[in-house]
Parts: C-alpha cells; sequence; structure tokens
C-alpha cells in the first residue's frame, strides 16, 4: 500500500513558521487545520530534519518552533518569562554586555536559565554574558570600567564551563527548589488530552533513540498508539501500547491490521508480553504446519 506523502504538510508548516515567526504548536495547528497532536509530531519531524529550531524558554507549557535566522522574534514573548528571568533579561538587553561575578547571585542564576536570549564567553578567564543579537565582541575592546560600574557583590561559585568544551558556549544550570504547583482543576477532555500527549512523547522519544522515523499517525489514545514508521530503510506498523503486558487478543488485533495495510509490524509496551504469550511465540519459531485428523 503506497505511502502518504507528508511534503504538502511540511512545506505548509514551513510556510507558516516563515510568515509568522516563533510560533507555538497551537498556532500551527490552527493554521494548517491539524490536530495539537498532529501538529507536535510534524514539528518533531522538522526539528529532525534539521529544517526548524525549538526554544529554550516555554510559553505555558509549550516551546516555541521557528526558522533559524528568526531568533530576534523571540523577544515578543519575552514577556512570558518569570519574574527574576524578566529581570535579567532586560538588564542585559540594556547593557549589551554583562560580567558575571559582579552581578547579584539571583541575576547570575536568571541568566544560565535566558538561554535563548544570554550568550557566555570568556576573557581571561572570567565569564561574560552577551545578549543575543549582539555582535561576538573583540574581546580588546570591552572597557574594564563600564562593566565593573555595577555595584559588586559577593561571588556565587557557579561553572558553567565544561572542561572540554573552552572553545564552545555551553552551560550548566543550577539546581533550583521548584515553587509548590497550584491546584488546577480541568475538564475530563483536557485531562485525557494531556495523558495522551504525555504517552505520544514517550514513544516518539522511544523511537528518537532508536533513530526510528514517524512517518504517520494511525491512531491515538490514552492506552495505545498506532504508527508508520521506517526503521532501517523498511516501512513498518508500530503498536504502542500503554501498559506493562500486552495480551492474545491485541497481538491478534495488531496482526490483522498490519495484513490490511499490507505490512509487518512491531510491538511497544511497557513491560512485553504476559509470559504464556512469550512460552507461545518461542514454540511457534520452530513449527513447520498445524495438519487436521480425519
Amino acid at each position: 500500500m503506497p505511502t502518504q506523502d507528508t511534503t504538502p504538510i511540511k512545506e505548509k508548516i514551513l510556510s507558516v513558521l516563515q510568515r509568522r515567526g516563533p510560533s507555538l504548536p497551537a498556532h500551527v495547528a490552527s493554521e494548517v487545520g491539524l490536530s495539537m497532536l498532529f501538529a507536535s509530531a510534524f514539528l518533531s519531524e522538522l526539528i529532525s530534519d534539521r529544517k526548524i529550531v525549538i526554544s529554550h524558554m516555554k510559553v505555558g507549557n509549550s516551546p516555541l518552533y521557528y526558522i533559524e535566522g528568526q531568533e530576534a522574534k523571540l523577544e515578543n514573548y519575552a514577556e512570558h518569562l518569570k519574574s527574576k528571568e524578566k529581570d535579567a533579561f532586560l538588564l542585559l538587553k540594556k547593557e549589551k554586555i554583562l560580567k558575571d561575578e559582579i552581578q547579584h547571585p539571583a541575576i547570575r542564576v536568571a541568566l544560565r536559565y535566558i538561554r535563548d536570549f544570554a550568550i557566555p564567553f570568556k576573557k581571561e578567564g572570567e565569564i561574560f554574558w552577551r545578549y543575543f543579537t549582539e555582535p561576538v565582541p573583540d574581546l580588546k575592546s570591552i572597557e574594564k570600567p563600564k562593566l565593573e560600574s555595577i555595584k559588586e557583590e559577593k561571588p556565587v561559585e557557579l561553572n558553567i564551563f565544561d572542561k572540554e568544551s573552552s572553545e564552545k558556549e555551553k552551560k550548566e544550570i543550577p539546581i533550583i527548589k521548584p515553587k509548590p504547583k497550584k491546584k488546577i482543576t480541568s475538564k475530563r477532555k483536557s485531562i485525557s488530552s494531556k495523558k495522551n500527549e504525555i504517552f505520544f512523547n514517550k514513544v516518539k522519544e522511544f523511537l528518537l533513540e532508536k533513530s526510528i522515523t514517524i512517518i504517520e499517525v494511525e491512531s491515538l489514545s490514552k492506552n495505545d498508539l498506532i504508527l508508520k514508521v521506517r526503521s532501517k530503510g523498511k516501512e513498518l506498523l508500530l503498536f504502542a501500547y500503554n501498559k506493562k503486558r500486552i495480551n492474545e487478543l491485541e497481538i491478534v488485533k495488531a496482526s490483522k491490521k498490519a495484513k490490511e495495510l499490507g505490512l509487518q509490524y512491531t510491538l511497544l509496551s511497557k513491560g512485553g508480553p504476559l509470559k504464556k504469550i512469550e512460552n507461545l511465540i518461542e514454540a511457534i519459531k520452530e513449527l513447520d504446519s498445524i495438519e487436521t485428523l480425519k
């Protein structure tokens, strides 16, 4: 059975991002006419294809998706930064370059979280930050008085550079105790949709680690997921179950569905099949035929 060409959908998503700039999955889903789940799946594929980029910051619970070169437009969402992160953002935007050790400890921590806007670099072994739209500075031209005009605070030891990456811009985020979550009441439909998304994301991460590409989402519920995938150049039907054990009925249904589509299939669950199913599968491997005695 021929595979559905998803190229037009991806091109439509790229067109939306080209016009809108950094966008949330909800924006893309609305404009392309897809469900949130399908829009997220296609956005993930475009990231894997290196066609788009994903932000570190989040608006609500979702990051922003954009095309490389649109980084400056992320400023439009800076209002969604948390209190201290916004303070660090505004200070860095104003000063362009900040010396790390002379900043207030809370600002130093916040700078490590606004990775879309704060880019670290070193001068004579000391850490500095530049605003993300600011060109890479000539280190000799950095004016020491300007940088040290801010009131000095007792420095906090935060090693943000990995030993093996002296020439790269890497950060190590300090552990911050999370604030207690507010109690939120939601409709059953919203809770169900969230569970579906969590399950789908777990499967997606698993496939990404195995270098398996999602071609198409056949169906999704909170308990199971059916995907067309490509593994090692071969197209397969993948059945993922959101539970520890797969029973005989589920295997039979999967087999019938795969046969209808003319594909081989693979099963994925949290714990594999029941022991008796495993024994049966092992026994069938050596079975040549089953005859009927008349």
